[in-house]
């Protein structure tokens, strides 16, 4: 629909739409987290849900990960919202509202906290604290020697490292985030802590609902992904100028 989409290295950004009742009125943008892409499972039962329903989405996976260019070494939250930011350059026009997964949720707070394009934002299982992630999850690593739970195609590179450190944590950007903003985690998360989202929600100074899946792990797996898709389907109206749904679609 719109073509190429490259970001300010020039690198192309991989992306799936779908369209929904009317285009030119909402569109919902996906993004992925830490060594994921744009065909995870449960961005595509996602995307589906929400097309199926009347609304226009796009997922896309950031520079250097699935069949994006670049390099996953350069992988990085700051280098992704400016990747966000040259996909609403090139999909200028519709309302915004940005999902993002795990540390696709820090991309969509560093991106909302200043790009008025986003009007609505969900973060799924949303990573708040990035230091304490790599010191959790990668502390035995050697940077630009070893390589993300072992995955040969996503080397822990000191770039995202320098970069997770610098951010530390969103949680005080909380206080500018102004948008509807919806928090959506697992019980049984045993990658970002359930307490992230519950802590960052406590700073919120926006309509802000956190939605609790009991059970629920890290990737939405199995039956976890329609009841994330349907808790996004009932959200979204209630902050939406105009009945978004088709006839007969609408969310129960």
């Amino acid at each position: 629909m719109w073509g190429e989409i490259r970001n300010q290295q020039g690198e192309r950004l991989d992306y799936s739409y779908l369209p929904g009742k009317d285009a030119q009125a909402e569109l919902v943008v996906i993004g992925h987290g830490v060594t994921g892409n744009k065909d995870r499972p449960w961005a595509i039962t996602l995307a589906e849900a929400l097309s199926a329903a009347g609304l226009a989405t796009l997922r896309f996976s950031f520079a250097g990960n699935g069949e994006s260019e670049g390099r996953f070494a350069d992988s990085c939250p700051s280098k992704e919202s400016a990747d966000l930011a040259s996909l609403l350059d090139a999909i200028a026009g519709p309302p915004i509202t940005y999902v993002g997964h795990s540390m696709g949720a820090v991309v969509g707070v560093l991106r909302a906290r200043r790009d008025p394009r986003i009007t609505r934002l969900v973060s799924l299982a949303g990573m708040v604290d990035t230091l304490a992630f790599v010191e959790r999850k990668f502390a035995d690593l050697v940077p630009d020697q070893d390589c993300m739970w072992e995955l040969p195609a996503c080397p822990y590179s000191q770039t995202f490292l320098d970069d997770m450190r610098r951010i530390e944590t969103v949680a005080p950007f909380a206080t500018e985030i102004t948008i509807p903003w919806l928090l959506v985690h697992g019980t049984a998360d045993t990658v970002v802590p359930l307490e992230e989202s519950q802590h960052i929600q406590t700073l919120a100074i926006g309509p802000t609902k956190l939605q609790v899946l009991e059970d629920c792990d890290h990737v939405f797996t199995d039956t976890f992904a329609p009841k994330m898709a349907h808790t996004i389907l009932h959200w979204l109206p209630e902050y939406m100028g105009s009945d978004p749904f088709s006839p007969g679609n609408t969310p129960e």
